[in-house]
């Protein structure tokens, strides 16, 4: 009986560290030649999308009356996540695996990398500050910059 005891115990702690354990979201870093960088744009362009939203749901839930706290925090807890996902992708599939890092002597192709190391920098400050506030001068910021980041990212010389 001792025995069996234990045997559950084991097998319940067992089980219980699985569920613990997080997940890894991201894609490889094996390099596994995956690669889906229109998806990885289209994906951010939706987290802006539901990031605006978000916000304009807060602003509105916030002029009613009475106010509705659980839907406030829920659209706040909306806008935090997709903000999240959205930086995600950027630092861990472009900055991690595709924006190579290039040689300053290789001028055109350095001038291209600094570019593109930029325009992502700007878009995890305006994520970031998207978190922070509800004030839509981010979403439009947020959509200028991934615009520039995938017409650049994507241009072809002829």
């Amino acid at each position: 009986m001792k025995n069996l005891k234990q045997l559950y115990f084991i097998a319940f702690l067992t089980l219980l560290s699985f569920n613990l354990t997080k997940k890894a979201n991201a894609h490889c870093e094996i390099p596994c030649g995956i690669y889906e960088d229109t998806l990885r744009i289209e994906l951010i362009k939706e987290h802006i999308t539901t990031i605006e939203k978000s916000m304009k749901m807060i602003i509105k839930l916030s002029n009613e009356e009475p106010l509705n706290y659980n839907q406030i925090v829920r659209w706040v807890n909306n806008k935090e996540d997709h903000a999240n996902k959205l930086q995600e992708i950027v630092s861990q599939y472009f900055l991690h695996q595709r924006i190579i890092p290039v040689e300053p002597d290789k001028k055109e192709m350095y001038e291209k990398y600094i570019k593109h190391l930029s325009l992502l920098h700007e878009l995890l400050v305006y994520s970031m500050k998207a978190k922070q506030t509800t004030d839509l001068q981010y979403i439009e910021k947020l959509n200028l910059t991934i615009n520039a980041f995938e017409e650049s990212y994507f241009h072809k010389h002829e």
